[in-house]
């Protein structure tokens, strides 16, 4: 995300930095938040904090914000220390309100297998909530409430596995959460590998009279 030229990356799943790198270098990226420990959320923070440090002018650290522990793993793919002119780590709690740059974050725990922020973020008038990882939950109506675009995980496109469904969710579901915050847009992501994007699209619309789009890579979103 980008506004009046702060950059603020939300999750780094796996080989998001070389798309990231076609758009910004990597010293010119601003803060980083992170919903959730999970790689395919943040295993790419990695690579961005070594190309910050691996080079003679090193940038200011890189503010990264995460849930308490969410980045132990990804932390120590590298000797203890090496990456320490890279980053400073700001851990929150659920629920709290936080500040980068431009951007005002609003934060809330959704139901996950590991502990997941979702977050509503507003700056020149606009808001985009975003859930990460979650399951149904009225919190993400709370979220997204008048959001101008709520991107919402939608693994599935309707009927969620029985072992699942207290922890992701389906388009059908987000649709109706889009409806109920009154959100102006939506856009569907984490659908599962071999997905069929067409049968989520269509699943969504049956629940939200919106524009409705599917996070892939390239998709720009201008608020």
């Amino acid at each position: 995300m980008e506004q009046d030229g702060f950059r603020l990356v939300v999750d780094l799943g796996y080989a998001t930095v070389p798309r990231l790198l076609a758009h910004v270098p990597a010293e010119l990226v601003d803060a980083v938040f992170i919903t959730h420990g999970h790689p395919d959320h943040c295993a790419d923070l990695n690579p961005l904090l070594r190309a910050r440090h691996l080079r003679d002018d090193k940038p200011a650290l890189l503010p990264v914000y995460a849930l308490p522990g969410a980045l132990d793993a990804v932390l120590a793919l590298d000797r203890p220390g090496m990456l320490d002119d890279a980053y400073v780590l700001h851990e929150f709690t659920a629920g709290d309100r936080l500040k980068f740059g431009p951007f005002r974050a609003d934060t809330r725990l959704l139901p996950h297998w590991v502990p997941n922020a979702g977050v509503r973020l507003s700056a020149g008038g606009r808001t985009l909530a975003y859930t990460g990882d979650t399951g149904p939950s009225s919190e993400v109506v709370e979220l997204g409430r008048d959001a101008d675009l709520l991107l919402a995980e939608a693994t599935f496109a309707d009927r969620v596995p029985e072992d699942s469904r207290s922890d992701l969710s389906s388009a059908d579901q987000a649709a109706r959460q889009a409806t109920a915050a009154g959100a102006g847009r939506l856009a569907l992501t984490h659908l599962w590998p071999g997905a069929d994007p067409e049968a989520a699209l269509a699943a969504a619309r049956e629940r939200y009279d919106g524009e409705v789009d599917i996070a892939t890579g390239g998709l720009v979103i201008d608020l």
